[in-house]
Protein backbone atom coordinates (compact mmCIF):
# COMPACT_ATOMS: atom_id res chain seq x y z
CA UNK A 1 0.00 0.00 0.00
CA UNK A 2 2.73 2.52 0.92
CA UNK A 3 4.50 1.83 -2.38
CA UNK A 4 1.57 2.94 -4.50
CA UNK A 5 1.00 6.07 -2.45
CA UNK A 6 4.60 7.24 -2.30
CA UNK A 7 4.97 6.96 -6.07
CA UNK A 8 1.93 9.24 -6.37
CA UNK A 9 3.25 11.83 -3.92
CA UNK A 10 6.73 11.89 -5.38
CA UNK A 11 6.49 14.23 -8.36
CA UNK A 12 8.71 13.91 -11.42
CA UNK A 13 11.76 16.12 -11.25
CA UNK A 14 11.22 19.43 -12.99
CA UNK A 15 14.02 19.66 -15.53
CA UNK A 16 15.60 22.87 -16.69
CA UNK A 17 16.60 22.39 -20.34
CA UNK A 18 20.34 21.88 -20.82
CA UNK A 19 22.00 24.65 -22.81
CA UNK A 20 19.35 27.20 -21.78
CA UNK A 21 20.21 30.37 -19.88
CA UNK A 22 18.25 29.03 -16.89
CA UNK A 23 20.45 25.92 -16.98
CA UNK A 24 23.55 28.16 -16.85
CA UNK A 25 22.05 29.97 -13.84
CA UNK A 26 21.37 26.64 -12.13
CA UNK A 27 24.99 25.57 -12.76
CA UNK A 28 26.16 28.91 -11.29
CA UNK A 29 24.00 28.30 -8.20
CA UNK A 30 25.37 24.76 -7.81
CA UNK A 31 28.96 25.98 -8.18
CA UNK A 32 28.56 28.66 -5.50
CA UNK A 33 26.75 26.14 -3.29
CA UNK A 34 29.75 23.86 -3.64
CA UNK A 35 31.91 26.55 -2.07
CA UNK A 36 29.98 25.97 1.16
CA UNK A 37 29.05 29.65 1.43
CA UNK A 38 25.25 29.54 1.39
CA UNK A 39 24.83 33.30 1.86
CA UNK A 40 26.91 33.89 -1.27
CA UNK A 41 25.09 31.12 -3.14
CA UNK A 42 21.72 32.90 -2.87
CA UNK A 43 22.94 36.29 -4.12
CA UNK A 44 21.68 37.41 -7.52
CA UNK A 45 24.62 37.01 -9.93
CA UNK A 46 25.74 40.31 -11.44
CA UNK A 47 23.78 41.36 -14.51
CA UNK A 48 21.15 38.65 -14.12
CA UNK A 49 17.38 39.08 -14.13
CA UNK A 50 15.90 38.81 -10.62
CA UNK A 51 12.74 37.01 -11.80
CA UNK A 52 14.78 34.43 -13.69
CA UNK A 53 17.04 33.85 -10.66
CA UNK A 54 13.98 33.38 -8.44
CA UNK A 55 12.37 31.04 -11.00
CA UNK A 56 15.48 28.82 -11.30
CA UNK A 57 15.87 28.59 -7.51
CA UNK A 58 12.16 27.94 -6.94
CA UNK A 59 12.35 24.99 -9.36
CA UNK A 60 15.49 23.78 -7.58
CA UNK A 61 13.87 23.97 -4.11
CA UNK A 62 10.80 22.17 -5.43
CA UNK A 63 13.08 19.36 -6.67
CA UNK A 64 15.04 19.25 -3.39
CA UNK A 65 11.95 19.16 -1.15
CA UNK A 66 10.32 16.63 -3.46
CA UNK A 67 13.37 14.38 -3.09
CA UNK A 68 13.73 14.90 0.69
CA UNK A 69 10.04 14.20 1.32
CA UNK A 70 10.30 11.19 -1.01
CA UNK A 71 12.77 9.58 1.41
CA UNK A 72 10.26 9.62 4.29
CA UNK A 73 6.88 9.04 2.57
CA UNK A 74 6.59 5.56 4.09
CA UNK A 75 6.57 7.18 7.56
CA UNK A 76 4.16 9.96 6.63
CA UNK A 77 0.81 8.16 6.40
CA UNK A 78 -2.88 8.87 6.92
CA UNK A 79 -2.55 7.06 10.28
CA UNK A 80 0.70 8.67 11.52
CA UNK A 81 -0.12 12.17 10.26
CA UNK A 82 -3.92 12.61 10.15
CA UNK A 83 -3.48 16.40 9.97
CA UNK A 84 -0.91 18.52 8.15
CA UNK A 85 0.97 20.15 10.98
CA UNK A 86 4.27 21.40 12.29
CA UNK A 87 3.49 20.97 15.97
CA UNK A 88 0.31 21.67 17.92
CA UNK A 89 0.30 25.40 17.11
CA UNK A 90 0.69 25.05 13.32
CA UNK A 91 -1.98 23.18 11.40
CA UNK A 92 -2.26 23.73 7.66
CA UNK A 93 -5.49 23.42 5.69
CA UNK A 94 -5.39 23.11 1.89
CA UNK A 95 -6.90 25.49 -0.66
CA UNK A 96 -5.59 26.22 -4.14
CA UNK A 97 -8.09 28.96 -4.94
CA UNK A 98 -9.23 27.13 -8.09
CA UNK A 99 -10.43 23.57 -7.42
CA UNK A 100 -10.56 23.94 -3.64
CA UNK A 101 -11.58 27.47 -2.72
CA UNK A 102 -12.46 26.94 0.96
CA UNK A 103 -9.50 25.54 2.98
CA UNK A 104 -9.97 21.86 3.84
CA UNK A 105 -8.49 19.90 6.70
CA UNK A 106 -6.63 16.85 5.41
CA UNK A 107 -3.87 14.42 6.32
CA UNK A 108 -0.24 15.43 5.81
CA UNK A 109 0.34 13.02 2.87
CA UNK A 110 -2.83 14.28 1.16
CA UNK A 111 -1.89 17.92 1.82
CA UNK A 112 1.65 17.44 0.53
CA UNK A 113 0.31 15.64 -2.55
CA UNK A 114 -2.06 18.56 -3.23
CA UNK A 115 0.74 21.06 -2.59
CA UNK A 116 3.37 19.40 -4.77
CA UNK A 117 0.85 18.86 -7.60
CA UNK A 118 -0.19 22.52 -7.34
CA UNK A 119 3.46 23.70 -7.40
CA UNK A 120 4.21 21.41 -10.37
CA UNK A 121 1.26 22.94 -12.23
CA UNK A 122 2.54 26.48 -11.52
CA UNK A 123 6.07 25.58 -12.66
CA UNK A 124 4.71 23.97 -15.85
CA UNK A 125 2.63 27.05 -16.69
CA UNK A 126 4.60 28.90 -19.40
CA UNK A 127 2.68 32.13 -18.67
CA UNK A 128 3.96 32.06 -15.04
CA UNK A 129 7.37 30.40 -15.50
CA UNK A 130 8.43 31.10 -19.09
CA UNK A 131 11.24 28.77 -20.17
CA UNK A 132 12.02 30.60 -23.41
CA UNK A 133 14.52 33.45 -23.52
CA UNK A 134 12.93 36.85 -24.04
CA UNK A 135 9.47 35.76 -22.87
CA UNK A 136 8.66 38.18 -20.04
CA UNK A 137 7.62 37.05 -16.58
CA UNK A 138 4.08 38.09 -15.60
CA UNK A 139 3.54 41.17 -13.40
CA UNK A 140 2.36 38.95 -10.52
CA UNK A 141 5.39 36.63 -10.74
CA UNK A 142 6.90 37.75 -7.43
CA UNK A 143 3.68 37.10 -5.51
CA UNK A 144 3.26 33.69 -7.19
CA UNK A 145 6.85 32.73 -6.31
CA UNK A 146 6.37 33.91 -2.70
CA UNK A 147 3.23 31.78 -2.36
CA UNK A 148 5.04 28.73 -3.76
CA UNK A 149 8.01 29.22 -1.40
CA UNK A 150 5.73 29.85 1.61
CA UNK A 151 3.93 26.59 0.91
CA UNK A 152 7.14 24.63 0.29
CA UNK A 153 8.35 25.86 3.70
CA UNK A 154 5.44 23.94 5.26
CA UNK A 155 6.86 20.67 3.95
CA UNK A 156 10.22 21.39 5.62
CA UNK A 157 8.35 22.33 8.81
CA UNK A 158 6.35 19.10 8.75
CA UNK A 159 9.44 16.95 8.09
CA UNK A 160 11.35 18.61 10.94
CA UNK A 161 8.48 18.44 13.40
CA UNK A 162 7.00 15.03 12.66
CA UNK A 163 9.72 13.00 10.97
CA UNK A 164 13.15 14.16 12.13
CA UNK A 165 13.74 10.85 13.93
CA UNK A 166 13.21 9.02 10.60
CA UNK A 167 15.47 11.52 8.82
CA UNK A 168 18.20 10.75 11.39
CA UNK A 169 17.72 6.97 11.10
CA UNK A 170 18.18 7.39 7.33
CA UNK A 171 21.24 9.60 7.99
CA UNK A 172 19.69 12.34 5.84
CA UNK A 173 19.86 15.13 8.43
CA UNK A 174 22.95 16.83 6.94
CA UNK A 175 21.24 16.95 3.54
CA UNK A 176 17.97 18.21 5.05
CA UNK A 177 19.73 20.84 7.18
CA UNK A 178 21.81 22.16 4.28
CA UNK A 179 18.78 22.30 2.00
CA UNK A 180 16.71 24.09 4.66
CA UNK A 181 19.48 26.56 5.50
CA UNK A 182 19.93 27.32 1.78
CA UNK A 183 16.15 27.77 1.47
CA UNK A 184 15.99 30.18 4.45
CA UNK A 185 18.90 32.28 3.17
CA UNK A 186 17.22 32.40 -0.23
CA UNK A 187 13.78 33.50 1.01
CA UNK A 188 15.36 36.16 3.22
Amino acid sequence: VSGSRSSKTFKPKKNIPEGSHQYELLKHAEATLGSGNLRQAVMLPEGEDLNEWIAVNTVDFFNQINMLYGTITEFCTEASCPVMSAGPRYEYHWADGTNIKKPIKCSAPKYIDYLMTWVQDQLDDETLFPSKIGVPFPKNFMSVAKTILKRLFRVYAHIYHQHFDSVMRLQEEAHLNTSFKHFIFFVQ
